[in-house]
């Protein structure tokens, strides 16, 4: 029966997804009732599908056998590495799967699968395979790009991840435990989860089966698009538990790009440390939800500083697009092409306010912690009580700011009584850097602003703790309870 007329004739479950294949196209798809076919898709696309392996080499003073015994493969490595003679008893190891991204030869996949390999080895469906050279590799997302010199290979079609919905059918097909072109289906479970394995990539989660051997191997949409890459799962077990995770097509296409032309990839860097907004310190913003990124630091002579952006301020959108939460913002960050502007929205003292930055290149960037020295220990003088925050501050000497990296300002916490200071987590070495967004240079001046605090408000603290700034939310106790600095 045409999906059309199912549509007009079926209810319920078997409708509704008609209605998605027609919304995608795929009349097709819709001759089982309740589930897609695609077993003609899967038929179409298998050939774009490899098999990656290594060759294990052992000694080099193994004997070769005579030519017209070596199976074809061994030919074609020979000529290709003349200086690289293969012994008889080489061993080949499968690794995982990937796909034909360009028809010259390029082989995308997983940088985990080729990482440890000695000699590549790549298998068609049609079971003819060809030795294979790293052309690239980048492990901030964990892609690779390989090339063969072969003919009459067919290419993927690439799709559009970003139109992607969750629910929507999607599937795989790859070598889970050397078991060859095997396929699974699934849908799309969420969109732009964010690991912190590699926090470039907003990944894709599904409920296909992925189990080791699959990495590499690519996701289609049910109109035999690839748009995504299979690359890593959540498991307790080592197997598939229904949860894994795909890196969308248009972040690894963009990487594969740059690595066949330059060999690198370019990335972008705005220079700001950043972390979540919680309930309480979204109250002190003003804000009617958690949402965006705090920056906590502030790199100097970075994109960011040079902008004007400062420590305390919110992100809430990047080049026009809303972060939920601080680990958004680094893929989106990263996606942008080093000297390219970007916009930014951002609150600050309540108030909304636009930014233009200039993205610099990730690879000049100074890397995160580098130079910070352990906490010091409190010098042996007095400390001067804060009795309303329940502290003991006392005033930072230029050595400690040296060895802290602090540029300037700052008071050191000796002492910590029960109160607002303890419940918000500040420890004796922390450093008090601001409060409320008032910048604090002396314990005068912590002592000045906290008399000004509104009585049973939340305020945001910025603390910097064995070198590193974080943000603490510091409840302002009531009018009543509130004692003399």
């Amino acid at each position: 029966m045409p999906c059309s007329h199912v549509l007009l004739r079926a209810a319920g479950r078997r409708a509704a997804v008609c209605a998605v294949m027609l919304g995608l196209g795929l009349l097709g798809a819709c001759s089982r009732p309740g589930f897609p076919d695609l077993a003609d898709l899967v038929e179409q696309n298998s050939p774009s599908v490899v098999n990656i392996s290594s060759m294990q080499l052992p000694g080099a003073d193994a004997t070769l056998p005579a030519r017209d015994d070596r199976p074809g493969w061994l030919e074609r490595f020979e000529e290709a590495h003349p200086d690289q003679p293969l012994p008889s008893e080489s061993r080949e190891e499968p690794l995982g799967s990937g796909f034909v991204l360009w028809e010259d030869g390029y082989i995308l996949t997983n940088y985990h699968v080729i990482q440890d390999a000695d000699q590549l080895i790549v298998r068609l469906l049609d079971r003819r395979q060809f030795p294979a050279r790293i052309v690239g590799v980048d492990p901030p997302t964990d892609l690779a790009l390989l090339q063969v010199d072969a003919r009459q290979l067919q290419a993927v079609r690439i799709g559009d991840a970003a139109r992607l919905r969750p629910g929507q059918w999607v599937f795989a097909i790859g070598s889970p435990f050397s078991f060859d072109f095997s396929v699974t289906a699934g849908v799309i479970s969420a969109k732009g989860r964010n690991l912190r394995s590699e926090q470039y990539v907003p990944f894709l989660q599904t409920d296909v089966a992925i189990n080791p051997g699959n990495s590499g191997s690519p996701l289609f949409n049910l109109a035999g698009e690839v748009i995504g890459i299979n690359s890593q799962i959540y498991s307790q077990s080592g197997s598939f538990q229904g949860v894994s995770f795909a890196i969308p097509i248009d972040v690894a296409a963009k990487v594969a790009r740059q690595l066949r032309d330059t060999g690198a990839v370019a990335r972008g860097w705005l220079g700001v440390v950043v972390e979540d907004v919680d309930h309480s310190m979204a109250q002190s913003y003003g804000m009617d939800k958690p949402e965006g990124a705090r920056v906590v630091e502030v790199v100097p002579g970075s994109p960011a500083d040079e902008a004007g952006i400062r420590a305390g301020d919110v992100i809430l959108t990047f080049d026009g697009q809303p972060l939920a939460t601080s680990t958004g913002l680094p893929p989106l960050v990263g996606g942008v092409d080093p000297g390219q502007l970007a916009g930014l929205q951002l609150i600050r003292d309540g108030k909304r306010l636009d930014f233009r930055v200039e993205i610099d290149n990730l690879d000049q960037a100074p890397r995160p912690g580098e130079g910070r020295s352990p906490r010091p220990s409190p010098p042996p003088s007095r400390p001067e009580p804060m009795g309303a925050l329940g502290l003991g501050v006392s005033p930072l000497s230029d050595k400690q700011r040296r060895d802290m990296r602090i540029l300037s300002g700052g008071v050191l916490v000796q002492t910590v009584h029960s109160g607002p200071a303890a419940v918000a987590g500040i420890h004796p070495g922390d450093v008090i850097l601001s409060v409320a967004g008032q910048e604090i240079d002396s314990p005068r001046r912590l002592a000045e602003v906290a008399s000004r605090l509104t009585p049973d408000s939340s305020v945001p603290v910025l603390v910097s703790r064995d070198g590193a700034p974080s943000f603490v939310t510091l409840k302002v106790p009531p009018a009543t309870d509130r004692a003399s600095p």
